[in-house]
């Protein structure tokens, strides 16, 4: 299921003020409407918003949420009976709007304008506007709006004729264009931590760090606040020297028949460079080691030149901004060499009010900052880009690997491509948010090493076990869902 994500606004609809769309759970803005004029925000953003965060279990996306409990849910041939609700017509329509442009721009389409109340949407996405709200400023019916529509923008009907491993292995040798969503999952099997596993996962380990959420390790103003408690992790977090996995050969090997249209990645370890991943298939949408840039000057450097730094949990700083000090302050002993202070100057001098040392800075280098992308940073054009204006169009296959799709834009990503396209997924866990066609559970490593067994192609890698077989275990609850578990010999 969704979860609950909330609205925040400080001005009347009809100014057309800032809408942020909140996930609750990650705390990360998935859309943004934006007037000409930027209004401050206000973080209240009503007690329903509150009981929607409340509503999640540790499992989030994977519990039911007990917000959605407290709803009422209707049908588009039972809106004619609520009063002020849309048309079937009208429901209809503002559906199929979202599912063409997406959350952001629907949001600045629909309420960013002021075009038409949240009340109202509510019923196009299905959730009867609550009898206890009635006379509520509309702002309160903003967080039931962003549940509705993020349970409409993910929701895709399964795909009936897929569901055997047999499809699977066709789908993939009938295919041209395949995009491959890729997470942390992929990576783990280097040694490379995921974030969000409950024992085993980065975050789970952070609790010595004192924060109040782990997520803040990677929040940007916590970062220019205090990089040492980015840089006391990251060197658990950096790739392995030329290393790859056999999932991420599995990428090239797909790049290699011709068949990969592009790998948008969430990672920020750059192995898929060192799998060869050409740069114009890979999307990498959170950014990555591969550079680093100085947070003053903005020198860009490649991520190798500040690994040993980093490895040592030391802070990298910028060697051009030491040099530029360095000559700066060269000049300015010259300068007093020349220019010196009688000692009653001196004197006179210290006991001016306008040099007290409290407002005196002292320069300092700038941070090298590795560019990936933080919380409360911009995510890269290319993303958007290269999905809606080059690859919807295309593709003809998508394989997710290794994520719970649970992180903005990525996550969105099944949701905003043609529902006609097959969805294949390839985890440990399932992901039930999402109608997968065909779901693989386990070793996302042992997953793709049977699928190319099956397919006949030869996935080379020193990390598959010569010989290896495979069990593969029909769900007993599922036509479509398998389970992966290599044989011990």
């Amino acid at each position: 299921m969704d979860v609950a994500a909330g609205l925040v606004v400080e001005e009347p609809l009809q100014k057309a003020p800032m809408v942020n769309v909140v996930d609750h759970l990650t705390g990360e803005v998935v859309a943004t409407s934006a007037p000409e004029e930027t209004l401050d925000l206000d973080d209240d953003v009503s007690q329903l918003s509150s009981s929607a965060s409340d509503g999640e279990s540790e499992d989030g996306w994977e519990t039911q949420s007990l917000y959605e409990d407290a709803l009422q849910f209707i049908r588009d041939d039972q809106l004619a009976t609520v009063p002020g609700a849309c048309t079937a017509e009208e429901a209809r329509t503002y559906r199929k709007r979202l599912h063409t442009i997406g959350k952001a721009a629907f949001v600045e389409e629909t309420l960013g304008r002021g075009t038409i109340t949240a009340k109202k949407l509510c019923t196009a996405f299905g959730i009867m506007p609550p009898g206890f709200l009635e006379g509520a400023p509309d702002e309160a019916y903003h967080p039931l709006f962003a549940l509705g529509m993020s349970r409409e923008f993910s929701r895709r009907e399964k795909l009936s004729q897929y569901n055997t491993i047999d499809d699977a292995v066709e789908l993939l040798k009938k295919s041209k264009n395949i995009i491959v969503l890729t997470g942390a999952g992929i990576s783990t099997s280097l040694g490379i931590p995921d974030f969000r596993s409950k024992d085993t996962g980065l975050y789970s380990k952070l609790e010595y760090l004192g924060l109040s959420d782990p997520q803040e390790v990677f929040d940007i103003e916590l970062f220019c606040e205090d990089p040492s408690i980015f840089y006391s992790i990251a060197k658990d977090i950096l790739p392995n020297e030329k290393k790859f996995t056999p999932t991420h050969a599995f990428i090239r090997l797909l790049q290699d028949k011709g068949k990969l249209l592009t790998n948008f990645t969430q990672n920020i370890d750059n192995v898929e460079a060192n799998a060869g991943i050409l740069p114009e298939k890979l999307i990498q949408c959170h950014g990555s080691f591969a550079t680093a840039s100085c947070t003053k000057c903005k020198h860009r450097v490649a991520g190798e030149e500040v690994f040993n730094e980093i490895r040592k949990g030391q802070i990298p700083l910028c060697v051009v901004c030491k040099e530029q000090l360095q000559v700066t302050s060269q000049g300015m002993k010259r300068k007093r060499s020349s220019n010196g202070l009688q000692k009653k100057d001196r004197k006179n001098y210290e006991d001016d009010d306008d040099s007290s040392e409290d407002g005196y800075e002292i320069p300092s280098p700038g941070v090298m900052k590795p560019d990936i992308t933080f919380f409360g940073e911009d995510l890269p054009d290319a993303f958007g880009r290269r999905l809606v204006e080059h690859d919807r169009d295309l593709v003809d296959l998508v394989i997710v690997i290794g994520t719970s799709l649970k992180v903005a834009p990525v996550a969105e990503v099944p949701g905003i491509l043609p529902r006609n396209i097959p969805q294949l997924l390839i985890s440990r866990t399932p992901v039930t948010h999402i109608d997968f066609d065909i779901n693989m559970l386990g070793d996302c490593d042992v997953v793709v090493a049977e699928l190319c067994r099956r397919a006949g192609w030869d996935l080379d890698h020193e990390m598959i076990p010569e010989g290896q077989k495979v069990e593969v275990e029909l769900d007993e609850d599922s036509v479509s869902t398998h389970k992966f578990n290599p044989v011990i010999l």
